[in-house]
């Protein structure tokens, strides 16, 4: 079942997402998951752990049909309050959704593969209902952001103590196992100490730095491409020369 956000932790989620200064932080996320997955207009979105809304806030004002599922009958509460009928909800495990095949254009996990009990089933429910690309947002390991996190966790109690750390390129080989060799896309952003400064802010939204693999946020975006196999065909054709037939060989699904 993985880790369900009770509700203290949907209340303390609420406090750090509504204090001022981690909204850089909120739209740095928010601006790299909306580059990276390019959804259209007239589309169809599905956010897979949507917990409060927050992450589908982006999406708003783009003319997309919005879906959110997420454990927790508190963040739901909150989400439903936020969004109210702008957004169908269900609660529900990523594991196991509770949709057709190819239901949806587009799917997002942002901050969920964390959460979840097996992340490979979750990843492949992902790529089951989606037609066009999955949005993957995680807490990258191997940023000093999540390393800290980590440590911290053995320390003191932590709603992080709950949560596996996953890095750019383990998510790549669980993506390649499922998929094959499909289009996969990475960056990164947080790379630096927050600050109010403008400098840094900048600085953060350089499309050059987002290419380096350290930092705090990272996002994956893949294109889950069908693959067809093929093998050859044994056909017979009339030869020529009375009676006789001449064998070749033809590519079949």
């Amino acid at each position: 079942m993985g880790y369900v956000f009770d509700f203290n932790d949907t209340k303390a989620y609420e406090q750090w997402y509504n204090n001022i200064s981690n909204r850089f932080v909120v739209e740095l996320e928010n601006r790299l998951m909306l580059e990276m997955l390019k959804p259209m207009p007239k589309s169809t979105l599905l956010d897979i752990g949507c917990g409060a809304g927050s992450s589908l806030f982006p999406f708003l004002d783009m003319d997309i049909q919005l879906t959110g599922l997420d454990p927790s009958p508190y963040m739901l509460d909150i989400a439903s309050e936020k969004l109210g009928n702008r957004v169908d909800f269900h609660r529900g495990f990523a594991e196991d959704l509770p949709f057709d095949d190819n239901f949806f254009d587009y799917t997002c996990m942002f901050i969920t593969l964390e959460f979840v009990e097996n992340p490979k089933k979750a990843i492949e429910e992902a790529c089951r209902v989606t037609k066009d690309r999955i949005f993957f947002g995680i807490l990258n390991r191997y940023a000093a952001w999540g390393m800290y996190l980590q440590i911290k966790c053995m320390f003191k109690d932590s709603i992080y103590k709950h949560a596996r750390f996953f890095s750019i390129w383990e998510l790549k080989h669980i993506l390649k196992s499922i998929l094959g060799d499909v289009p996969i896309s990475w960056r990164t952003v947080c790379q630096l100490p927050m600050g109010s400064g403008e400098s840094v802010h900048k600085i953060e939204r350089s499309s050059l730095l987002k290419r380096f693999p350290f930092g705090t946020f990272a996002g994956v975006v893949v294109t889950p491409v069908p693959h067809f196999r093929t093998r050859p065909l044994s056909i017979t054709c009339k030869s020529k020369q009375p009676g006789k037939a001449t064998a070749g060989y033809a590519a079949g699904p």
